[in-house]
């Protein structure tokens, strides 16, 4: 007997070195924090990261241009903290999660003239930081999360997917005159910034990523029978060579290759050095400013596009990856408590960046990591000085980029089935684009789903109640 329990208890006994390990590598350990975070900034696939770091920039260079030219907003901080926003957030959330300008914060700076400044601009990033982390941490988002339903966190993507798509067009056709946020004419054909130079960029990417995401082992399952025969094989590494290659990264390097050679000056004028890092003062005029024309129009956005709608489409594009909607707000918070009293512009997640660095290739925190890297290397050697290379960047090829990010967030709204979800998605799509407003949209898709949840529970009562007669009629 004892020669058949002892090896069970050999089994089962476990010694405090094996202990003590097991215990370090469970517990919220700081060799288990360092663990996760080496986990999450691992590259899936190093040029499909580099590639996928370029998918958010179409949305992040012309807001931020238009900022620096318009308000003299100090781009070398804003580089700067952007790029250690994200650093963390990749390290934190191990997907492609953007960092992106405050959009209503921007629009509200770009079109209020000199009553809506650096201080005003500062002061409505901070309100709107201050008020998320509050709605983070009493986890009044997280019940926002689970009581909205999908098919409006749908109608708003589709709309600020629909509104990106129409931007870049409008980017692509128009030349932009981004310091006054009009359109000055028709862009020419021909040019260093023409229509043809966008539309050979777009057709380029179509050709290389096609209409979405498409695996290798897809690829090898659907053309098994070809693999077997030796004349076919050429196709498929044809085929796996172009759709490896980095295509938003070389549009991207092309625009700027393009930025020197439409003003050679630009190497002249370029000085090295960050930027002077000072404490924004802000008056109780401009916190009053900054509130009112700031943060009221943008915390809905913030709410739904920003925290809401980025825990869905990352719940989607990343299965296992679920993030609370108290985490992202809270990240939200912190990122505009912190930046913007050093004059960094305020700034957001948002599901059309996380679409769009995920379209072109973006699958691990690496991607953005990455991106926050290069941020920080060109505030500190650069500084405000890169807006002059920014302002030569050929505007059509941005559009051709933002113009696929915004496809690809669209995208997402596909998994609507029923007839009845499609209806208070379009409606609060239609809403959002023509009041040009998140905040209306989502109350009308509120409302309209309230309705439909009634009829139907109206139609229910009706058919219960209407069954007990019919059975009595009924009975011989």
């Amino acid at each position: 007997m004892e020669s058949q329990t002892q090896p069970h208890q050999t089994i089962n006994q476990i010694s405090p070195e094996s202990e003590t390990r097991h215990n370090m590598f469970t517990s919220n350990s700081p060799a288990r924090i360092m663990g996760k975070v080496k986990n999450n900034l691992v590259f899936r696939s190093k040029w499909a990261e580099v590639n996928g770091a370029m998918g958010d920039l179409g949305t992040y260079i012309p807001i931020v241009l238009a900022l620096t030219l318009a308000k003299n907003l100090d781009l070398g901080t804003t580089l700067i903290f952007t790029g250690v926003y994200n650093i963390v957030t990749g390290a934190m959330y191990g997907v492609p999660m953007p960092v992106q300008p405050m959009k209503s914060i921007a629009a509200a700076a770009i079109s209020g003239g000199s009553d809506f400044g650096i201080p005003e601009m500062m002061a409505a990033g901070i309100c709107t930081g201050g008020i998320l982390l509050v709605l983070g941490v009493t986890g009044l988002m997280q019940l926002a999360y689970k009581l909205i339903p999908l098919s409006v966190v749908r109608g708003i993507q589709l709309s600020q997917g629909l509104a990106f798509a129409m931007s870049a067009v409008k980017y692509i056709r128009n030349v932009q005159d981004f310091s006054k946020s009009k359109s000055k004419g028709e862009r020419p054909w021909l040019g260093l910034d023409g229509l043809v130079l966008a539309l050979v960029c777009a057709c380029f990417i179509i050709i290389v990523n096609g209409g979405g995401e498409e695996r290798e082992s897809d690829i090898d399952d659907h053309h098994e029978e070809e693999i077997n025969m030796p004349r076919r094989r050429w196709r498929l590494r044809l085929r796996k060579i172009i759709s490896s290659l980095p295509s938003a990264f070389i549009v991207f390097l092309l625009g700027v290759v393009l930025a020197f050679i439409r003003r050679p000056k630009l190497v002249k004028s370029i000085r090295f050095g960050p930027s002077s890092v000072g404490i924004v003062k802000i008056s109780k005029h401009s916190w009053k400013q900054g509130f009112i024309k700031g943060t009221i129009p943008q915390l809905p956005l913030s709410v739904l596009n920003s925290v809401i709608a980025v825990c869905k489409l990352s719940s989607d594009l990343f299965p296992g990856k679920d993030f609370s909607a108290t985490s992202v707000s809270v990240t939200v918070g912190l990122m505009n408590l912190v930046g913007c009293w050093f004059g960094a512009m305020p700034c957001c997640h948002g599901a059309g960046g996380l679409a769009g660095q995920y379209k072109f290739g973006g699958r691990s925190g690496g991607c953005v990591a990455l991106l926050g890297a290069a941020k920080m290397v060109l505030g500190l050697v650069l500084g405000s000085s890169l807006v002059m290379v920014l302002d030569q960047f050929p505007v059509g090829v941005l559009g051709v980029l933002l113009l696929f990010a915004g496809v690809e967030l669209a995208m997402a709204c596909r998994d609507m089935n029923s007839k009845e979800q499609s209806f208070v998605m379009l409606i609060c799509t239609a809403v959002s684009l023509v009041g040009s407003s998140a905040a209306l949209g989502f109350v009308c898709g509120m409302v309209v789903h309230l309705l439909l949840m009634l009829r139907s529970c109206t139609r229910d009562e009706a058919c219960s109640t209407s069954l007990p007669f019919t059975r009595a009629t009924t009975t011989p």
